[in-house]
């Protein structure tokens, strides 16, 4: 009989417990500072940062892609084909081809004395495939009498064989064409650095 008045006093010492005084707390809210828009492109230098500023418009325009792309592409390309010309005109067959101009009788005659490139910029024009044996190339020239234009076209048959000439000749500036090799001498660039580049 004891248990079953047992969670009956229970519940009258909860009900009969004193209650603890209530007390008002106030939250105080924190300060609030307005948001700083972001510098304008003509808003002059930005003298002050703030962490809480508002953040630039990032939303990508098609109109400055559409304007700079073909401009990125244009200077992309100038300054490869830059490269390329710059390799090629620095190569050993164009200093092989520019002594034996100095070196040749045929072409002092046309061209005098100093011969060296027509434009202060020289562009090579044409191929030049050292390793698959296919050299077809043409620039200008000048010299103390007169400029032309040079072309030089030699071929490898086999892969360890030697360069052979097949063309070297000026045009020169009345459209005339100025044959350089002389079937009765031997090849004026069998003994250059163009035969000294052979693959391995």
């Amino acid at each position: 009989m004891h248990r079953q008045y047992k969670p009956i006093l229970c519940r009258l010492r909860i009900a009969h417990r004193p209650r603890r005084p209530q007390r008002d707390v106030y939250f105080s809210d924190p300060q609030r500072r307005t948001l700083i828009a972001p510098p304008q492109p003509n808003a002059g230098p930005l003298m002050t940062r703030r962490s809480d500023r508002a953040l630039p418009n990032i939303t990508p325009s098609y109109r400055t892609w559409l304007r700079t792309t073909p401009i990125f592409i244009v200077i992309l390309t100038v300054s490869a084909l830059g490269i390329f010309n710059y390799q090629k005109s620095s190569s050993s067959v164009v200093s092989a081809t520019l002594y034996a101009l100095r070196t040749s009788e045929i072409a002092r005659r046309e061209l005098g004395d100093e011969i060296y490139f027509r434009d202060m910029l020289p562009w090579i024009w044409g191929e030049m495939n050292q390793l698959h044996g296919k050299i077809n190339i043409g620039f200008g020239v000048k010299g103390t009498k007169g400029k032309a234009y040079m072309r030089f076209r030699s071929e490898r048959k086999s892969r360890m064989g030697y360069f052979e000439t097949r063309e070297w000749s000026l045009e020169t500036e009345d459209g005339r064409i100025v044959q350089l090799l002389d079937e009765g001498k031997a090849d004026p660039f069998k003994n250059t650095a163009l035969q000294a580049e052979k693959p391995r």
